[in-house]
């Protein structure tokens, strides 16, 4: 299990908001991944803003970027502003990628 969680967060890794030059993890953007016992994955995410322009889109990729992983069966990421994300989420190296310390 330890390295399927690991697979799953390379392949959140992949992703990236297109205005910000930092993957979606490192911005925080990812608030909760659950691996059931069937490897069923629920992932709880976020955007920078609600109005951000990929809202639609951003889902889709994380969807897709995780079910690519060997071992997940399946996928189901939920869209939530609840905590609203802000920059204290981001980790050190998102920070250094945008001067933001």
């Amino acid at each position: 299990m330890d390295r399927l969680t690991d697979d799953i967060v390379a392949a959140l890794k992949t992703v990236y908001d297109p205005e910000i030059p930092a993957d979606i993890y490192e911005l925080g953007l990812i608030y909760r991944v659950d691996i059931a016992d069937d490897r069923q994955v629920a992932i709880d995410m976020t955007l920078t803003a609600p109005g951000c322009p990929v809202a639609g889109e951003m889902p889709v990729w994380v969807e897709n970027a995780v079910s690519a992983v060997p071992g997940v069966m399946g996928v189901t990421v939920t869209m939530t502003f609840d905590p609203p994300w802000d920059q204290s989420r981001m980790s050190d190296e998102a920070r250094v990628a945008l001067d933001m310390w």
